[in-house]
Formats: C-alpha cells, sequence, structure tokens
C-alpha cells in the first residue's frame, strides 16, 4: 500500500509544478485550470495517508507533509476568490443610477440556437450593454431586435466561433474592430458614454484557447491580454476589460494581466462565478471575466441562468465613483513580470501600440 501512496503523491507534486514553468504549451498551461479539484484530490490523499499508512515512519510523515504543502500551494491560487478573502474591489454604498452600469457577457455558442433565453435575461436583467461571444449572423439576425431598446451597437459575425457583438443603450464613441494577434480573432474597442456625462473606456476579448485543436500553445491568449494590459495601464480613464477571456481567474498568466494592467478584479472576496461547463458541476471555471480601474465600486455581481450554451451568462452591475477609489489596489508588477510579459509580446511580434485607445486624444 506504501508504494501506491507514495506514486499517488509524486503525481500530485508533479501536476502541482507543472504549472510553475512557463512555457505555453497547452498541456502545461491547463494544469492551471483545475487546481480546486487538485485541492480537493490533495485533502482526499492526505487524509487516506493518516488513516492507512503507520505513522511512525519517517516515510509516511515525509508523504504527509509533501501532499499537505501540495494543498496548501493549490489553495493559495483559489482562495482569494471565495468568501474566506477580503474583498478587492469595494461595494457601492450610494444609488447613483446616473453613474451605474450594467454589463452582460455570454458566450452564446455558436451551434446553440436559444436566442429566446438570452433575450429574456437581456428584458429581466435589463443592462446597459449586452457583450456576446461566438455570435454568428443567425445570432446577429435574433439580437437586432434589441435594437429598438439598445441601439448602438458594434457586430463582427463570424463562423469560426469567434465572432463578437455589443449592444449598448449608452453611446458607444470610437468603437472599433480590431485583429490584434490572430487574423480571425477579433475584439472591440469603445469609449461608452454615462448618462453623467462621463466616458468609460471598454475593452471586449475573446483570445483564442491553448488546445490540441486550435493553438498548441497559450502565446497568441497571453499575448493579447499583454497588449491590452500594457494598453490600459497608464491610462487615466475609466477602464473596463470583459469578455471570454479562455483562462481561469487564478491562473499565472491572468494575474500577470492584472499585474500589467493595474485593473481590479472583483471577485476576489465575492466568489468564483464559474461560467463554464454548464453541463460538468464539478469541472466548472470562471472563464468569463470583467476587470476594472479603481474608479468602481460593485453593486453586484451573478451567474445567470443557463441559456443552452456551454458557458453561463455573467452580470456585474458597477458604479462609477467621481474619482478612484485609493483603498482599492491590485497587484504590482515587479521586473520579473514585466520581464515575462515583454517574452510574451515579443514571440508574436507585437505591442500595446497596436491596440485602439478610445477617448486617448481627449
Amino acid at each position: 500500500m506504501l508504494i501506491w501512496h507514495s506514486i499517488a503523491t509524486i503525481l500530485l507534486v508533479c501536476i502541482t509544478l507543472l504549472p510553475q514553468w512557463r512555457h505555453p504549451h497547452w498541456l502545461i498551461r491547463g494544469m492551471d485550470y483545475p487546481r480546486l479539484q487538485i485541492a480537493v484530490l490533495a485533502l482526499g490523499l492526505l487524509l487516506a495517508h493518516f488513516f492507512c499508512l503507520d505513522a511512525r515512519s519517517d516515510l509516511v510523515w515525509l508523504l504527509i507533509i509533501t501532499t499537505a504543502g501540495c494543498l496548501v500551494w493549490q489553495l493559495w491560487w483559489v482562495l482569494p476568490y471565495t468568501w474566506l478573502w477580503t474583498a478587492e474591489v469595494k461595494a457601492a454604498v450610494e444609488d447613483m443610477p446616473d453613474r451605474q452600469l450594467t454589463i452582460l457577457t455570454s458566450n452564446v455558442l455558436t451551434p446553440n440556437r436559444n436566442a429566446e433565453a438570452l433575450l429574456q435575461l437581456v428584458r429581466q436583467y435589463q443592462p446597459d450593454i449586452l457583450v456576446t461571444l461566438e455570435s454568428d449572423a443567425w445570432w446577429q439576425s435574433q439580437l437586432d431586435s434589441l435594437l429598438t431598446e439598445m441601439p448602438y451597437s458594434i457586430k463582427c459575425p463570424l463562423d469560426n466561433l469567434y465572432g463578437m457583438h455589443v449592444y449598448s443603450r449608452r453611446p458607444l464613441l470610437e468603437a472599433k474592430i480590431s485583429f490584434l494577434v490572430q487574423s480571425d480573432v477579433p475584439s472591440m474597442h469603445a469609449l461608452v458614454k454615462m448618462p453623467c456625462g462621463e466616458q468609460v473606456r471598454m475593452h471586449f476579448l475573446h483570445p483564442a484557447p491553448p488546445s490540441p485543436t486550435e493553438n498548441e500553445e497559450s502565446s497568441e491568449r497571453d499575448a493579447e491580454l499583454i497588449m491590452v494590459g500594457r494598453s490600459v495601464f497608464s491610462s487615466d480613464q475609466p477602464v473596463i476589460v470583459t469578455g471570454d477571456l479562455n483562462d481561469v481567474a487564478w491562473s499565472a498568466t491572468t494575474r500577470l494581466f492584472r499585474k500589467i494592467s493595474g485593473l481590479l478584479d472583483p471577485r476576489i472576496g465575492r466568489g468564483m462565478f464559474n461560467t463554464f461547463h454548464v453541463k460538468f458541476p464539478f469541472l466548472r471555471w470562471p472563464l468569463d471575466h470583467l476587470f476594472h480601474s479603481a474608479h468602481f465600486t460593485v453593486n453586484e455581481i451573478q451567474r445567470l441562468s443557463s441559456i443552452g450554451s456551454d458557458h453561463f451568462p455573467l452580470l456585474a452591475r458597477l458604479t462609477l465613483n467621481p474619482k478612484p477609489n485609493p483603498e482599492q489596489e491590485g497587484l504590482d508588477a515587479d521586473a520579473d513580470d514585466q520581464q515575462w510579459a515583454s517574452e510574451i509580446t515579443n514571440s508574436k511580434n507585437v505591442s500595446q501600440q497596436q491596440v485602439p485607445r478610445p477617448g486617448s486624444e481627449a
């Protein structure tokens, strides 16, 4: 029995250490996803060590300490996305309707034809902005029924699972569709004019994931995130970045994006809000994201009901404050982070200068 416990512990150590290697291969980067599931397995193995092995053995204690170390390491990454952590973004304390912005982000899954379910959510929650990913021409024909209520839009229907649409009740200024890293993967960029008169710089993203069937490496996805992150870092404007980033909230690369951009994650201290996969409750991760500058506080954030896609929609209601809140601080990038970010963008020969900066000349 000891040999099997030893083999299981060695495997646990391997899958725990593998993501620390910064190689962009999909198999390595994919180990960032199931940290919570790995933590549960580590806990089960730890209990098995205690109850099934002779605790008088030094080797058994080595297995126990090693397994416990792996458990603590995995939990270090995911615990910030629970109620056990201090919230990174303050809750909105004043009711200021003219300064509120509600965003509904939904990866609709192109073959899914249950558009009415999404339209019903729009009618129910009345978002100011609807962002759809994987929306093709058929989805556009259905979503265009919203134009009477949400007359401002950006449309890029595609059949390759990377179509994107934005519908808005608020004016969209300097709107632009860009293909930052890959010629068939769009992103959208615009200023949203609030009822209070202020403008919010928004970036809508859906980079391709690292996978054996698409990109063997995460370089394309990571480069797009770093480009946008560096682009918004020096901005004094209120900023929001949202979309399906095809990366989990707690990964090293998303954490790097937060450091490089200086943006905040409203989920920290509130919950994981796992949006993928709808059909597998025990294999769910937060792939749909919303990050924002310190100008905002949070009224609510919630995962909505299924619309027939493999992703749940994500709803966030934010309040734009007159000034950035100095008590809201994110992560800081050190020299090593900056070097890693440069290696990522250099590998794809891209830079933040290619990212549209709506309102930057105002």
